[in-house]
């Protein structure tokens, strides 16, 4: 379900709307087959948040123009949409948010070359767009960091010893940077203030923080159907999360956790025992009570400069972030 649908990002309601119209016409091709792919990974679903947030942003001045805007608001959702696509092929996921992924319909090589294809239109858009070198530099830092913090994942995966600290810094790579980039650049772009610039960067920073120690929660907690994929996907992958650490410090069953969580071959009923483990714990809870942290930090880096409507837009979003259940 998009955030659009939701009615969280009411204020901006256009241009999400014309943002879907960008999309898919970025995807097309003279290939038939390459418009297809793109076609349904545009149309498979998707929360939108990166570009809302980079739109929402880009309210924060005065001077804002759509039509500035658009370019970078689709680019950094394709970006996002590219790095997922190369995800799936990864991970083997033949299923995300309930819908075939691109590597269950087409093979990993369609998969990773239509990922390939997604990064280059975006930067595509970015360079005609004439946004200037910081920009674009940026941008090419953020797909930069997100390799590294995927890099990193798949060197720690099952493994015990983790710390806290080392999943902050590899969930800044995969989120948090990339969610405070957005909405800086979307103020930047529009000529707001250095100020209101490094707020929101400071915002998004805090809400992604909390955005992926939500969705890592959800995958012990939450819903399959809603999720679209299975509970204790993490686990079963080989991916530790904080409430997993957090059990790692505190069960008296922390050897037998250990024990599931490095067994490169677990089987289900070995993910259903450490889920147990897991949340017979306090790690749910303290994970949660981070996230709210870094949600109430975010509220309070807000610009005063900010119009009240977008000010609102922001609180939602973290308020959205904090209660979200897929």
């Amino acid at each position: 379900m998009r955030i659009a649908q939701a009615g969280l990002f009411r204020s901006i309601k256009k241009d999400l709307e014309i943002l879907e119209e960008d999309l898919l016409e970025s995807v097309k091709s003279d290939v038939p087959l390459v418009t297809e792919v793109g076609t349904h990974l545009v149309k498979s679903g998707g929360k939108r948040l990166r570009p809302a947030l980079l739109l929402a942003a880009a309210h924060a001045s005065r001077n804002f123009s759509r039509d500035r805007v658009m370019p970078l608001a689709a680019a950094v959702e394709m970006i996002h949409m590219a790095s997922l696509v190369h995800d799936d092929v990864i991970d083997h996921a033949d299923t995300r948010r309930g819908t075939p992924t691109a590597n269950a319909k087409w093979g990993n090589q369609v998969a990773i070359l239509s990922g390939d294809y997604f990064f280059a239109q975006a930067f595509s858009k970015v360079a005609h767009a004439r946004y200037g070198e910081e920009v674009g530099m940026r941008l090419a830092k953020l797909v930069s960091e997100l390799s590294v913090g995927e890099i990193q994942q798949d060197a720690m995966m099952f493994t015990a010893e983790h710390s806290i600290e080392e999943y902050y810094q590899r969930i800044e790579k995969k989120t948090a940077d990339f969610l405070a980039i957005c909405c800086e650049l979307g103020a930047m772009v529009s000529g707001a203030d250095e100020e209101v610039c490094r707020g929101l960067y400071s915002y998004g920073h805090c809400i992604g923080m909390a955005f992926q120690i939500t969705d890592d929660l959800l995958d012990i907690v939450g819903d399959a159907k809603k999720l679209g994929k299975p509970a204790g996907n993490d686990i079963l992958q080989g991916v530790v999360t904080l409430p997993v650490i957090r059990a790692l410090e505190k069960s008296p069953n922390r050897d037998e956790l250990a024990a599931i969580i490095t067994n490169r071959h677990m089987t289900d009923e070995d993910v259903k025992r450490a889920l147990e483990i897991v949340k017979a714990t306090d790690g749910v809870d303290f994970a949660k009570s981070k996230a709210d942290e870094f949600l109430a930090e975010a509220k309070k880096a807000l610009p005063k400069e900010l119009p009240e409507d977008i000010r609102e837009t922001f609180v939602a979003a973290a308020d959205y972030i904090g209660k979200r259940d897929f």
